[in-house]
């Protein structure tokens, strides 16, 4: 039980301080993003044109924190909102020509910042690690929010 409760705890440090790692790299390097703003870029350049809904269901934020995410990015001129042809109610978020412009060295400082938190981890530790999470990521998913089983 007590190894069940560190992964737990260590989970959660592990996102904590990755993504403050990665907005104090971002800010080093004149990048003008938070690693949750960066999740988002990174959906969008890997995508293309994304609703908002889509956005969330993705990068497992709520909707509101995904809106706050772009109207960020809006404000800083690296997305944009559309409104659906087909149905108003729904935003179509589109990376600008300044958006564009700053993926590839963005995503050159994330990975090596992601590489510098990985030294000293081998490939086939990293692959464990990945296999891992997968499993735990599928098991919370089949569990839903909803369910609350007995301990």
């Amino acid at each position: 039980m007590m190894l069940v409760k560190q992964a737990a705890v260590y989970v959660n440090i592990m996102n904590c301080r990755l993504k403050k790692h990665l907005g104090e790299v971002f800010k080093k390097n004149g990048i003008n993003l938070t690693a949750e703003q960066f999740l988002v870029m990174d959906t969008l350049w890997n995508e293309g044109a994304l609703t908002q809904q889509n956005i969330a269901y993705i990068i497992q934020k709520d909707k509101n924190s995904v809106t706050q995410f772009i109207d960020n990015l809006e404000k800083k001129g690296l997305v944009v909102r559309s409104v659906d042809k087909e149905d108003r109610r729904v935003n179509n978020i589109m990376v600008t020509k300044e958006g564009l412009a700053m993926r590839d060295r963005t995503k050159e400082v994330a990975i090596n910042a992601m590489n510098d938190i990985l030294l000293g981890v081998s490939e086939a530790d990293l692959n464990t690690f990945v296999s891992v999470l997968q499993k735990a990521c599928a098991n919370v998913h089949e569990f839903g929010k909803d369910d609350l089983r007995e301990v």
